[in-house]
């Protein structure tokens, strides 16, 4: 794992994803806790983010994947992301990923610490069906688009 420079100036604070820092915000209730991100958000120079809860849902909440494509495919309305009820979630993950790059652009952040495999932070791979499939998270999708350099964990 690649440490992270603690040099940062007030333009240098990076996005991470919330549970990486330690809040309870998984859909199982928990966290993914990474002691150098929460070190990071104690001093200062990570913002943590839960595009999931921006987006309205609560904690705990049914896990959920995208079907029928990736996080680019479900923000041009070509796929959808459902959880394990059946339910169409998808109105939350569009409309948290569409927060999480409005703050983005208002706090001027250029690069970011998200957690791999997420339907909205996963980098690379996503879960279907239970498997790890090629394909971007919603939130990741419009975050390289905006040109944020992401790290995945």
């Amino acid at each position: 794992m690649a440490k992270i420079n603690s040099a940062h100036s007030k333009n240098d604070i990076i996005l991470v994803s919330a549970c990486l820092a330690g809040i309870n915000c998984r859909h199982d209730g928990g966290n993914c806790l990474d002691p150098e991100i929460a070190r990071m958000w104690r001093l200062g120079q990570a913002y943590p983010v839960c595009p999931e809860r921006l987006g309205g849902m609560t904690t705990p909440r049914a896990p959920s994947e995208i079907v029928h494509g990736s996080g680019g495919d479900v923000i041009l309305g070509d796929a959808s992301v459902v959880n394990e009820l059946g339910e169409d979630v998808t109105k939350f993950f569009v409309f948290g990923a569409w927060q999480t790059l409005k703050l983005v652009r208002e706090l001027k952040i250029k690069r970011a610490i998200l957690k791999n495999h997420s339907p909205s932070c996963g980098l690379g791979k996503i879960y279907r069906e239970g498997r790890l499939v090629k394909g971007d998270g919603v939130c990741v999708f419009l975050l390289l688009q905006e040109g944020i350099s992401i790290q995945s964990r």
